[in-house]
């Protein structure tokens, strides 16, 4: 039998159930596992309840209960530079960032392995559904875990050889509900938990009012491509390429379909809508994405490949060719089929079977050399 008794495993506790479970697996492993809960937002809500106070009392009970030391550390100020920031100057742009993928590369897996290193560890965990395998030169590859329903690696795909070298997953081929059933077997206060949901800093609040706290809003009207006025628009920042709800138009005499944003003048501040889910400006032939990061380490040459990709989680994988230039870091993505709503500012992951490649984050969407939706 392994004696892992001196291989440290710090572990990142959110007080959720998946991070309780890792805690709780590592230890029954024979790791040294040391329990951090990490505080990256003033979440205190509308009603002045600060959820990540009741997130810890939920970690310390857990450690209690599987015997292991917790500690606290606050990553706000890193977190409002490295993350929000770059959320809030996406959205000026008229883009729609996601900051999942930006807190995952830059916080939890930088500056809280940075800090679990200091406590001297010799890998770190969370409550990821993902999946690493090391090749017979020591290359660590990413790979999808057993839970389709659950993998996390389009979020984690901005990471890099270094981080995910020094990281355990041990939820890798377990899935949701065997997750829960061994929270509850081994009675841990967080099995029957709900699990968050949204962008972490929001919570359950409304996002436009969260926004408007942050950036100022300019109303500006809504038009046709052909430039015909058929409503007005609250601010560009709170539409995304593809949205169908919150535009409050109907029906025409032309057609009862529903309408759909294709586009935003960021000059003219219009929102450009369109009816029909089929509409011609929402089909891309290709993109472009730069910041390409791959998990064995970045190319030092031009190459073309074909893969699979995904622009949005919880997309089905979709036939693509990348360019990719080495330059400025780069890729030309071309689909094999047009794709629908591809979305400036969200994140490009690319996948070869079971294993997730990298990714990047995506500039403009094209049609053929005309490019779509941003003007």
């Amino acid at each position: 039998m392994v004696d892992n008794s001196k291989i440290r495993v710090v572990v990142g506790m959110s007080g959720g159930v998946d991070s309780s479970v890792s805690a709780l697996l590592l230890k029954q492993q024979g790791y040294d596992v040391v329990g951090v809960f990490m505080k990256n937002w003033d979440d205190t809500d509308d009603a002045g309840v600060c959820t990540a106070t009741e997130d810890y009392e939920d970690v310390k009970k857990v450690a209690d209960k599987i015997g292991i030391p917790y500690y606290s550390i606050n990553f706000e100020k890193e977190y409002w530079h490295r993350v929000f920031e770059y959320f809030l100057n996406e959205y000026k742009k008229g883009r729609t960032p996601n900051p999942d993928v930006m807190c995952n590369s830059q916080i939890k897996f930088k500056s809280f392995l940075e800090f679990a290193m200091d406590l001297d560890a010799d890998y770190i965990a969370m409550g990821h559904y993902a999946k690493t395998v090391k090749d017979a030169n020591g290359v660590t590859h990413m790979m999808r875990p057993k839970d389709g329903n659950k993998d996390q690696t389009y979020f984690l795909s901005q990471l890099n050889q270094d981080q995910i070298k020094k990281v355990i997953f041990p939820l890798a081929n377990l899935t949701k509900p065997q997750v829960r059933e061994i929270a509850l077997a081994n009675g841990l206060a967080t099995a029957k938990k709900k699990d968050s949901t949204g962008i972490c800093f929001i919570g359950e609040r409304n996002f436009r009012k969260f926004l408007s706290e942050f950036l100022p809003a300019k109303s500006g009207k809504m038009v046709t491509p052909d430039g015909k006025v058929v409503g007005e628009h609250a601010g560009l920042m709170y539409y995304t390429i593809g949205q169908r709800q919150g535009l409050g138009l109907g029906s025409t005499k032309e057609s009862t379909d529903p309408w759909f944003v294709v586009g935003k003048d960021l000059k003219k501040n219009e929102l450009i809508v369109e009816q029909g889910y089929d509409s011609p400006l929402l089909y891309a032939s290709r993109l472009k994405a730069s910041d390409m990061s791959f998990f064995t380490g970045k190319p030092d040459h031009d190459f073309e490949m074909h893969c699979s990709a995904k622009f949005r989680y919880r997309q089905c994988d979709i036939g693509v060719t990348v360019k990719y230039h080495a330059a400025d870091n780069t890729a030309d993505v071309y689909f094999d089929e047009p794709a629908r709503a591809v979305t400036p500012g969200q994140a490009l992951v690319l996948y070869n079977g079971e294993e997730c490649l990298g990714g990047g984050n995506i500039d403009a969407a094209y049609q053929e050399d005309k490019q779509l939706q941003l003007v």
